[in-house]
């Protein structure tokens, strides 16, 4: 069995929805705490606009204040250039800040305009600039495709078109490419073929996998991504998530859903599920709501 690398999206993506605004404490308290539970890589924040994501205002106090912990990596989401270059300058002055950056390319025009007032096309090219910024900079970056499986505007995204933009993407040799189900419509058998085909294409680039479970099926989803190769699986602490700007895209996969499925399948993941359940509970208390993952609620066994 090989053993698998979870990155905790949860003060990220698993806030960025969410109406009850968290402090910048609140945020330090759950990233630390996932540390704790043995989160090594962690996306903190993202450099949008505050006006259009207000739960990420606060991204550069937020990047000031984790601790220089020589065994996290903490990334931050850009989504263009000016983004980036914020990202950058929390690293000014002899701080850390952030230690990569994680640029985004959208598999359809219209989620691309809606998100990142780009085209798909343009989405692909910005993400390549960004990535050879931060290599001249010293930064680790990587890539996320958004609605791989599927677009809530434009509807099925063509395997074709994924897989080109990976092809265009891997000529800026990020650290790795992902593929997202952004707002939750993608079954196993597409997983699995989708992550066959791209693996096939660009054996030299890692892949990893980014499922919402908005229908149920991410959990699923992971475990074909696992046995299609993927080794590095996002997931958000009590299953918390979802995109100001795609209609009725809920939350990721629970970290502590995806780690009770993989241990129960003898997988090391490196996180302890007693204590994925405690930061759980205390995010439903900050919320004053049950989070949706299903462990959270049942418990580990």
């Amino acid at each position: 069995m090989r053993n698998i690398e979870i990155v905790e999206v949860g003060a990220r993506d698993g806030l960025q929805n969410e109406k009850t605004l968290f402090s910048t404490e609140d945020k330090l308290k759950l990233i630390n705490d996932a540390i704790a539970a043995g989160a090594r890589r962690l996306e903190v924040a993202s450099f949008v606009h505050p006006k259009r994501v207000p739960q990420m205002a606060d991204a550069e106090a937020v990047i000031a204040g984790l601790d220089d912990n020589p065994d996290c990596t903490y990334i931050g989401l850009v989504l263009n250039k000016r983004g980036y270059f914020r990202a950058l300058e929390t690293k000014e002055g002899g701080r850390r800040g952030v230690d990569e950056v994680g640029a985004v390319a959208i598999a359809s025009d219209t989620f691309a305009d809606k998100n990142q007032g780009q085209t798909s096309s343009e989405s692909v090219e910005i993400s390549k600039d960004i990535v050879k910024l931060a290599k001249q900079d010293g930064l680790s970056a990587q890539v996320t495709i958004s609605v791989s499986f599927g677009c809530p505007f434009e509807g099925a995204v063509e395997a074709d078109k994924v897989l080109d933009m990976v092809k265009s993407i891997a000529e800026a040799e990020p650290r790795e490419i992902a593929l997202a189900d952004t707002i939750g419509v993608g079954g196993p058998g597409q997983v699995t073929d989708l992550f066959n085909r791209v693996r096939e294409a660009v054996p030299h680039i890692p892949f990893r996998a980014h499922f919402h479970n908005t229908r149920g099926t991410g959990i699923a989803n992971a475990w074909a991504a696992y046995q299609a190769g993927v080794n590095i699986l996002d997931a958000s602490i009590g299953g918390l998530g979802g995109c100001p700007f795609a209609p009725k895209a809920t939350g990721n996969i629970g970290t502590e859903d995806l780690v009770f499925m993989l241990e129960r399948s003898s997988i090391e993941t490196g996180l302890s599920l007693e204590k994925l359940i405690t930061l759980t509970k205390w995010v439903s208390e900050k919320l004053g709501r049950p989070t949706p993952s299903a462990v959270s609620q049942a418990g580990a066994f």
